[in-house]
């Protein structure tokens, strides 16, 4: 990599100190910088992630982060994570990396994918999953179609040469995730409403109602009931605990649109939900990832401005799957955000093997937009 007579030197560190972690932070910052698709993070919420204290996610789980530093400057950083629930749910040795960032170089690659799996085969882990950042509700995988586009909230924007990275370290496809787009001039509206009357028809008692922010532990507690019951059978899932979607709530609080978000119940029985929120990466493209001194007013600013929402969180409990109600909660969010002046929704991520999820997105005239990938070692 270097042009001069000096010999090159790269090194891993831990990270320890609060200048390497300084670095780990900022990496990306300067590792993206001039790229007009990448959408920087507020440095605040990417602390939360890595604060151990603060996030509960860290409750069940341990993180060590490393830098690789290439003739004196950073080169790539990573996270490798011993989830303890996951492995005590599904009766696993599973090790996660997170928080992948690389130069394009295979060497420097390499050596972090080498001392973040040295970390967890010390822990007694056999199997690596990544990326996880950390966990299944922040994001997830590497981006591998779709770079033309910005990422919506929330979602991952890698390099394209991740993939040729990820796998050059050892690493094989686990599974894709798939961000759907529909828009103003593709939604099939005319057909979501022929859906709500017969699937209102098959379900008696079927109703469709907006999230009640003046009761937020409660709705919360009734979302982290139905997402369990509804994920526990997908591909790499593992309980979410409580705390960490009140976790989640507190952060998404200042921006979720009662319109965009329902609960459907039937009887009065909560059975189903869909948090869709206003892509609020609009408004931080236009930020460098600090709200001060002036982050804060270019984000008022711009955030009158976002005219997409994101389908972010999705759950329909098992017995009422497949009864058409998921097309119910996103003609809601669809319907309301287009009398709002919203032209575009992302639903994502949608893993490959969710066939019925997929069906969904295309009837309602969603397209895939986005490709996302998690790999396995």
């Amino acid at each position: 990599m270097s042009s001069s007579n000096t010999p090159d030197f790269q090194q891993a560190v831990f990270v320890s100190t609060a200048e390497e972690f300084r670095d780990f932070l900022e990496f990306p910052y300067k590792h993206y910088s001039g790229d007009k698709n990448w959408v920087p993070p507020l440095r605040i919420m990417q602390k939360h992630l890595l604060d151990t204290k603060k996030n509960p996610f860290y409750k069940h789980a341990e993180i060590a982060l490393f830098l690789t530093y290439y003739n004196g400057k950073p080169a790539g950083r990573i996270a490798a994570i011993d989830n303890k629930a996951y492995n005590e749910y599904n009766g696993s040795k599973t090790g996660f990396f997170g928080f992948f960032e690389c130069v394009d170089y295979q060497g420097s690659a390499n050596l972090l994918f080498k001392v973040a799996q040295d970390w967890l085969k010390d822990r007694g882990l056999t199997t690596f999953i990544g990326p996880m950042s950390p966990g299944m509700l922040d994001e997830i995988g590497i981006q591998v179609d779709g770079f033309d586009h910005k990422p919506a909230l929330m979602m991952p924007y890698s390099k394209p040469y991740y993939d040729k990275l990820i796998q050059g370290a050892g690493y094989q496809k686990a599974v894709d995730l798939y961000a759907y787009k529909v828009t103003k001039e593709t939604v099939a509206l005319a057909r979501t409403e022929k859906a709500d009357e017969i699937v209102r028809k098959r379900t008696p008692g079927l109703n469709v109602r907006r999230i009640n922010l003046r009761r937020t532990k409660k709705e919360v507690e009734i979302i982290h009931h139905i997402f369990n019951e509804a994920w526990k059978k997908n591909w790499g899932f593992s309980r979410v605990s409580l705390d960490e979607f009140y976790d989640l709530a507190k952060g998404i609080k200042k921006i979720i649109d009662p319109d965009f978000a329902h609960i459907a119940e039937v009887d009065g029985k909560p059975v189903a939900f869909s948090i869709a929120l206003p892509d609020l990466n609009q408004a931080l493209q236009h930020l460098d990832g600090s709200l001060w001194p002036t982050g804060w007013m270019k984000l008022l600013y711009h955030k009158r401005k976002i005219n997409q929402i994101r389908t972010a969180l999705m759950g329909v409990l098992p017995e009422y799957q497949k009864r058409g109600i998921d097309i119910l909660l996103h003609r809601e969010a669809i319907k309301n955000g287009l009398g709002k002046g919203f032209v575009a929704a992302e639903m994502s991520w949608l893993l490959e093997t969710n066939s019925n999820m997929i069906s969904v997105a295309e009837k309602i005239g969603g397209y895939k937009e986005k490709v996302y990938r998690l790999y396995q070692k």
